[in-house]
């Protein structure tokens, strides 16, 4: 479960830590930076899993151990050049756009797998697996149909040779059937941490 902690405070991610939570995702930059050194002291794993714009490549890089929301060829080899060396790999998931949203970030499914293979090529990334966000239904067999396309894609990525484990998808709305489809990580708000400071 990634605990996803946008506008909460610092005191509020220490209690759940507090309760077994490690991992915790920020989707504004400035947000994450300013709560990290408050933090540093419990060992927290931080994920950005908003829309990466390429002027913010070396914070993500030097501050995250997770990027959620690798899209394009740009990032890819941003990132890997950005990474510190004493840092490790840094852990990416590719965002594919399932359901061709114009509205929303991803990679389209027949970018992914060149993606994938880039994403390879370099010692500092290391790619975990893939990240969506499909699109909202209260028809149940839609959902079904678009988490279950991901997890084909990232079963032809594992085919293909890609030692990827992480499949994130779902969110409060949709956990259950994002669970019953394959995902390995779910990321949960306010169903977990409560109302928002606006």
């Amino acid at each position: 479960m990634l605990a996803v902690s946008k506008r909460h405070g610092c005191e509020r991610i220490s209690t759940f830590h507090e309760l077994g939570l490690t991992a915790f995702g920020e989707n504004q930059l400035q947000e994450a930076l300013a709560k990290q050194p408050e933090l540093a002291d419990l060992g927290l794993e931080w994920h950005f899993i908003g829309t990466v714009q390429s002027n913010k490549t070396r914070a993500l890089a030097e501050h995250f151990q997770w990027v959620q929301s690798v899209d394009r060829a740009k990032i890819i080899k941003r990132l890997a050049a950005q990474r510190p060396d004493s840092a490790g790999a840094l852990n990416i998931c590719l965002q594919v756009n399932i359901d061709d949203e114009a509205q929303k970030a991803g990679a389209s499914p027949g970018e992914i797998m060149d993606l994938a293979d880039l994403a390879g090529e370099y010692a500092k990334l290391r790619l975990r697996g893939l990240m969506a966000i499909p699109r909202l239904s209260s028809v149940p067999e839609q959902q079904h149909h678009s988490f279950g396309l991901v997890k084909e894609l990232f079963e032809r990525l594992r085919q293909a040779g890609h030692d990827v484990d992480t499949l994130s998808m779902g969110m409060s709305a949709d956990l259950e059937i994002a669970i019953a489809e394959g995902s390995t990580m779910v990321r949960i708000g306010t169903d977990l941490l409560g109302q928002r400071k606006t």
